[in-house]
């Protein structure tokens, strides 16, 4: 590493070792950081002798006091420091951020500006390293094909291809057009609460406002939670760590179960023998041969005498009261199977941070990723009744024993709790040069939720998803189509209507839907002369009038009573679908039994979101998950990339089958007539015992409200706040407790920022 001094910090460019020097607007710091950001632009001038033209990974490692931190490295080709000039860094709290960056001549200087604010950092790591070319384009073409609306089902191998040819017909350079891509892939995104200012202004006073009994004799059962911990060389200072994290622990009823698979290091040993001695409930096997982390895990397995298993990595810690919390909820739901919490990261100096705040049950989005992960706590019959880990799942063993689960769980014997009890060691990132390795536990997770589709008999694959780590389940439909109905409101608005009609029918490749377009009163011209030919034109379309004042909910009862679809589509007027497969995806999550609404991902014409969910609570009644956010951007903790559970999706373009429509009623036309309609749907769907559902491989474009306008008149203002407070009567506290979102976040903005 580097030696870090307050006046001066050593960089690495390209291996050769330049200084880092504060100019503007930056000095000394006393306390936890070297460094103090006096104002919103502090400057560092990078000296040494340049820079040759060509590719460099920069790599960042900042330590920093704000919620999140934007840099920028500048670049003086001869005329000095400019925008134009200039790159943008997103920095990842706790460990090293990499981009790639490319210089058309030589730099004769480099100024860094490490946030945008004042505050307290530290410069730990930064990395300028020459690329040869080849590298640097595997790297471009691995992240536009996975983060890059564009190029995402191009896969790596042909995105230089297409961006070769697209610069042909622009008549620009290539270079210049794929790093203006690139760029687009990097999105500012500024926290609203600093976690570790949320640790002490929240976590802290609700931990001191509680009167936890520190043996727990004030709830009547008191399981034994038998804690199991596969090590292998583990460095013995962080598995201290690990042990005494378990031995702080305020409930005391609990066992540590410690496999050892067979470490060569003599240390490791050591520690484990020294802790056995020290606690009788500390247990250690010492395999004689390594099998890798799932045969070590059901070697601990071997030794639990506990009802309930706690999974534990060697190098990470516990909350000192995540044992005591476990143990209540065990009490207070005496038929629970499954418990798990909340839980962040801590880095090589113990800092805490990028906390996990997650929904409770969901099942589809465990199949698109392991949301779970820690701390989990299982029923120890359930764990004995599957069979214990898997071999050959290694990387994804935890992921294919809670699938493996899925078949024995339900909402009433799942229990989240929504703390943060388990702390992940995050280690910070290997040097720019390093890389190409298979991803085994991309692919063990693969193998482990088809195998899940398998054993259940379902008539779905998965595929590696568009996030890292996630997956992408494909519901088949049925070979013989059913017919799906699709409802379009309108009231005249031939701008948007031609071009929504239109891109339906030309970019759908589901072979069997009917349009029926559903029309309010139209006086325009233009419009009644397209609806008159679009249904001469073309069969699946119908047109049917509908002579009342508009009543959003009315209209679609109308239209569904005339539909003869087994699957009904709500579509606003102004959508347009992106990808022709839109459709399918919809329909084959819609014919699922126990699936009600089926939603889609929305953007705004300047491809941000519009929707990607929607979320209870925010704004007193419901808001769109990620609004505005970047289409390229993959959400808080990839959730605008995965098919998950929520509790309400938006009628803009909403599925679901006619049968489970009549069902709850239909839409609420006497106290719901514009607002809210959909998402009062959606609850009633759930209240009858479907799960909802937002894909995010259904993608269309939606020019929000515009047929209809604002609500920007008295009473247009006051018709929405009779429907807002018919909303919080009927809904109540469910509105402020989404299971697919979490109490810590925020119910005032829409970005999942802390509350």
């Amino acid at each position: 590493m580097f030696r870090f001094l307050k006046s001066l910090v050593h960089i690495d460019l390209g291996r050769r070792l330049s200084s880092l020097n504060a100019i503007e607007r930056v000095e000394d710091a006393e306390a936890d950081f070297d460094w103090l950001s006096k104002g919103v632009d502090p400057q560092f001038l990078i000296k040494g002798r340049g820079l040759a033209s060509g590719w460099y990974m920069a790599e960042i490692d900042l330590r920093h006091d704000q919620p999140s931190a934007d840099a920028k490295i500048y670049l003086d080709h001869g005329s000095g420091f400019n925008e134009s000039d200039s790159v943008f860094i997103p920095i990842k709290s706790g460990r090293v951020t990499k981009r790639l960056v490319y210089l058309s001549s030589r730099a004769h200087a480099l100024r860094f500006d490490p946030m945008e604010s004042s505050g307290l950092f530290s410069v730990r790591h930064f990395h300028l390293v020459r690329l040869p070319a080849r590298f640097a384009y595997d790297r471009l073409s691995q992240r536009l094909a996975s983060m890059h609306f564009k190029f995402r089902d191009l896969g790596k191998a042909n995105v230089m291809q297409y961006i070769r040819e697209e610069a042909r017909e622009t008549h620009r350079s290539w270079k210049e057009l794929a790093l203006q891509h690139y760029a687009r892939t990097f999105t500012k995104r500024r926290q609203a609460c600093d976690y570790a200012e949320w640790i002490g202004k929240v976590e802290t006073v609700k931990l001191a406002s509680r009167s936890d009994d520190v043996c727990g004799e004030k709830f009547g059962v008191q399981p034994l939670i038998s804690i199991i911990v596969p090590t292998f060389n583990t460095d013995p200072e962080l598995l201290s760590d690990c042990i005494e994290s378990v031995l702080a622990q305020s409930y005391t009823k609990w066992q540590l179960c410690i496999a050892d698979d067979a470490s060569s290091n003599q240390k490791t040993r050591e520690c484990l023998l020294e802790y056995q001695a020290k606690d009788s409930r500390i247990q250690v096997v010492f395999r004689k041969s390594n099998g890798h982390i799932s045969a070590a895990s059901n070697t601990a397995l071997e030794l639990v005498t506990g009802g309930y298993i706690a999974l534990l990595d060697h190098d990470d810690t516990l909350a000192p009261h995540a044992l005591m919390t476990m143990a209540k909820a065990i009490a207070d739901n005496p038929q629970v199977q499954l418990l798990y919490s909340d839980e962040d990261k801590i880095d090589e100096l113990g800092e805490r941070f990028d906390p996990h705040f997650k929904p409770d049950w969901n099942p589809d989005l465990l199949l698109s990723q392991n949301y779970i992960c820690h701390l989990t706590v299982l029923k120890a019959a359930l764990v004995e009744q599957i069979g214990g880990f898997r071999l050959g799942l290694e990387g994804s063993q935890d992921h294919d024993l809670l699938l493996r689960c899925v078949p024995y769980l339900n909402s009433e014997n799942v229990v989240h709790i929504p703390e943060i009890l388990y702390h992940w060691r995050a280690i910070s990132g290997s040097t720019a040069l390093e890389g190409g390795a298979k991803n085994y536990a991309a692919t063990a997770g693969l193998k482990a939720v088809n195998d899940y589709l398998s054993s259940q008999t379902i008539n779905a694959s998965a595929i590696l998803g568009t996030a890292p780590n996630s997956y992408r389940v494909r519901w088949n439909v049925p070979e013989s189509a059913p017919l799906v109905s699709l409802l379009i409101p309108t009231r005249d608005g031939f701008g948007i209507l031609k071009p929504c009609v239109e891109a339906i029918l030309s970019r759908t490749d589901y072979p069997n839907f009917e349009l029926l377009i559903l029309d309010n009163q139209s006086t325009c011209e233009a419009t009644l002369g397209f609806l008159e030919e679009i249904c001469t034109s073309d069969h699946r379309v119908s047109v049917h009038r509908w002579d009342y004042p508009f009543n959003y909910s009315a209209i679609n009862n109308f239209g569904v009573g005339l539909a003869k679809g087994e699957v009904i589509g709500l579509i606003n007027n102004d959508i347009e679908p992106i990808n022709s497969d839109w459709l399918g995806e919809m329909v084959g999550q819609a014919l699922r039994p126990e699936i009600g609404c089926v939603g889609a991902k929305l953007y705004y014409p300047n491809d941000t979101i519009q929707h990607g969910g929607v979320i209870l609570g925010i704004g007193g009644v419901a808001g769109h998950s990620h609004k505005y956010f970047s289409r390229n951007e993959f959400g808080y903790f990839s959730r605008l990339h995965l098919i998950q559970n929520l509790s309400a999706v938006t009628a803009a373009c909403l599925l679901l089958r006619k049968t489970v429509f009549d069902e709850v009623g239909g839409l609420n036309e006497k106290d719901l007539a514009v607002s809210f309609n959909d998402v009062d749907l959606c609850l009633k769907v759930r209240e009858a015992g479907y799960r909802n559902l937002w894909t995010p491989y259904a993608e269309l474009y939606h020019h929000e409200s515009i047929s209809r306008g604002a609500d920007n008149t008295t009473v247009k203002r006051r018709r929405a706040q009779r429907e807002a407070e018919y909303m919080r009567g009927r809904w109540g506290d469910l509105l402020d407790t989404d299971p697919a979102y979490n109490p810590n976040l925020t119910l005032v903005h829409e970005d999942f920022t802390l509350a």
